[in-house]
């Protein structure tokens, strides 16, 4: 029961300090109406590079702390990723009106977010020189 209580708790404050982080991309990238959504955008793409990074780094490089990918992984990255708000952004662009922006944005998000996510992972293991094993998933 303990470790259960301090994985939500590393979660919680994860997501707190994601959320924040999110927040502060939004303010320093402000979105006008009827305008390409770049701060979630730029939020959710980036968030999927952090996570093909961290999770070869937890996964087969280190030995991590067993609160880490929690933290980092469900937490941090959770709460500063935002497809919640990509949905609704894509469904308010189509209401206004702006059906091929919003087909470029719905697209266009899920082709960088899965290749940042793969180049995170690629990038990683060639950076601290993890082998892809054959038959391996994503090699």
């Amino acid at each position: 029961m303990r470790g259960d209580a301090a994985v939500v708790a590393a979660v919680a404050v994860g997501g707190a300090l994601g959320a924040l982080a999110r927040y502060g991309v939004a303010r320093m990238i402000p979105a006008a109406p009827d305008t390409f959504p770049w701060a979630t955008f730029t939020v959710n793409v980036l968030g999927c590079l952090l996570i093909g990074i961290l999770l070869v780094l937890v996964t087969e490089a280190w030995t991590a702390h067993f609160l880490l990918r929690p933290f980092l992984g469900v937490g941090v990255l959770g709460g500063f990723t935002t497809f919640s708000t990509y949905a609704v952004e894509i469904v308010g662009l189509t209401d206004e009106g702006r059906p091929v922006l919003a087909f470029t944005y719905l697209a266009g998000t899920l082709v960088a977010a899965l290749a940042a996510v793969v180049a995170g992972v690629w990038f990683t293991r060639a950076a601290v020189g993890v082998a892809v094993t054959k038959g391996s998933d994503d090699g």
